[in-house]
C-alpha cells in the first residue's frame, strides 16, 4: 500500500542514529520489532525538522527537531512546543497528541531535543497545487473559509484554565512583541533593508493600548502550511501543526499573522513568488474578508488591524532573516535558504505599502 504521505528520503542536514532512535522508542513503549524504524523527513518548511518514523509493526509517528546552527530560543524549542500541545490537546482535537520527549541532548538520537507525536494522514498544501488535487473557485471559498474558523475556534478556548494559562504572560505582551522582534532582527541582520528600519519605528511609536478583550491561546505561526486537511475533502482541517511560538495573549497578533501569509490575487507578482501558499487563487477569501469573517466568529472588533497587519509582516520577515542569516553565516548550505535575504526585502516593501496606503486590503 502507498504511503499517505509525502516525503523525501534523508539528506546531508539529517543526523540520525537510528539503533538509538529505536531504542528511544522501545523505552517509551512503542513496538519497534526487530525490524527498527524507517525515517524519512517532510519538505517545505525552513525552520525546524519534521520526520515521519515509520515502525515495522505499521505504526507511524512525527518527530519534531530544531534544524542544526539554530540559536533562536523560542522559535527551536522543541520540549516547549511539546508542553503547550499537551496543555491544549484537550481543548482542541486538531492538536496532535505528543507520545514521547527527548530532554537529554548528550544521548538524544539526532543530537539535539526533540518530541515524537502521532501522525494523521492528510495532505498539506503548500506553495504549488498538487497536480491531483482540484482547487476550483468554490473549493478555495470552502477551504479559506474552514481554515479562518479553526483559528477563530482557537480564540474562543477558555484560556482561563490554569495548565492553559500558565503558557503565557498576556500583560504587556503587544510591546514585548514588538521589542521582542526589533531586537531578533538586528541580531540577524546582515544586509541593509531601508524599509526594515522604517517600520520598526513605526511600530514603536504605534503600539494599540486597549486590548481587543481578554486574552486569547495565540498560535503565532497559523497559516495555510500548517494544517492538515483531508485527502478526500481538502475542505476539511484535521490537524493543526508548528505550535512552538503559541502562547496566551492578543488574539488580533493572531489574525495579523494569518493576513500577513495571506497572498491575495491582486497582490504583486514578486509577492506571489514568495513560497507563502495558495490563497491568491480564484475564490479564496481576501484579507478583509478573512478579518470580517473573524470579527463574525469570535464576537471581537478588529481593531488597530493595520497596527498587527503590520507587526506580523514584520515578524515574516524577521523570521526569513534569522534562517537567512544562518545560510549567510555557514550555519546552513541549504540552497532554500540563498533566496530568502530577497524575500526580507519583498516582504518589507509589502509592508510599506500597506502603511502608505492606510490598509491592508
Amino acid at each position: 500500500m502507498a504511503s499517505p504521505y509525502k516525503t523525501v528520503p534523508l539528506g546531508e542536514r539529517d543526523h540520525v542514529d537510528f539503533g538509538a532512535l529505536a531504542a528511544f522508542l522501545a523505552a517509551h513503549g512503542e513496538d519497534v520489532g526487530g525490524g527498527g524504524v524507517d525515517v524519512s523527513r517532510f519538505p517545505g518548511g525552513h525552520s525546524n525538522l519534521t520526520y515521519l518514523l515509520s515502525l515495522k509493526n505499521g505504526r507511524d509517528l512525527v518527530l519534531r527537531a530544531p534544524p542544526p546552527g539554530a540559536h533562536t530560543v523560542s522559535g527551536h524549542d522543541m520540549l516547549r512546543e511539546a508542553k503547550v500541545m499537551r496543555a491544549l490537546r484537550s481543548s482542541c482535537d486538531k492538536v496532535p497528541r505528543v507520545v514521547a520527549i527527548c530532554d537529554d541532548v548528550a544521548t538524544s538520537p539526532l543530537g539535539a531535543p526533540f518530541f515524537v507525536m502521532e501522525a494523521q494522514p492528510g495532505l498539506i498544501l503548500r506553495h504549488k497545487a498538487p497536480s491531483d488535487v482540484t482547487l476550483d473557485v468554490d473549493v478555495m471559498r470552502r477551504l479559506t473559509t474552514a481554515l479562518c474558523d479553526e483559528l477563530s475556534g482557537l480564540h474562543r478556548i477558555d484560556a482561563s484554565a490554569p495548565e492553559i494559562a500558565a503558557l503565557g504572560k498576556p500583560e504587556g505582551y503587544v510591546q514585548r512583541q514588538v521589542d521582542g522582534w526589533c531586537a531578533r532582527y538586528e541580531k540577524a541582520r546582515t544586509d541593509d533593508v531601508s524599509d526594515i528600519d522604517a517600520i520598526m519605528a513605526w511600530l514603536k511609536k504605534n503600539v494599540p493600548q486597549t486590548p481587543s478583550g481578554p486574552p486569547t491561546v495565540v498560535h503565532n505561526d497559523f497559516k495555510l502550511d500548517n494544517v492538515v486537511v483531508d485527502n478526500d475533502d481538502v475542505t476539511r482541517v484535521v490537524s493543526i501543526l508548528d505550535w512552538e511560538l503559541a502562547t496566551v495573549g492578543e488574539p488580533l497578533t493572531d489574525l495579523g499573522t494569518t493576513l500577513a501569509y495571506w497572498v491575495q490575487a491582486d497582490d504583486g507578482d514578486d509577492v506571489k513568488a514568495l513560497p507563502m501558499g495558495l490563497t491568491h487563487l480564484p475564490g479564496a477569501l481576501s484579507r478583509l474578508e478573512v478579518a470580517a469573517r473573524w470579527e463574525q466568529q469570535t464576537g471581537r472588533e478588529a481593531k488597530d488591524l493595520l497596527f498587527y497587519y503590520v507587526l506580523a509582516s514584520f515578524k515574516v520577515a524577521v523570521i526569513a532573516q534569522q534562517i537567512y542569516a544562518r545560510y549567510a553565516r555557514g550555519f546552513s548550505t541549504d540552497p532554500r535558504f540563498a533566496m530568502l535575504g530577497f524575500a526580507v526585502a519583498v516582504i518589507a516593501a509589502k509592508t510599506t505599502r500597506a502603511l502608505e496606503k492606510g490598509s491592508i486590503a
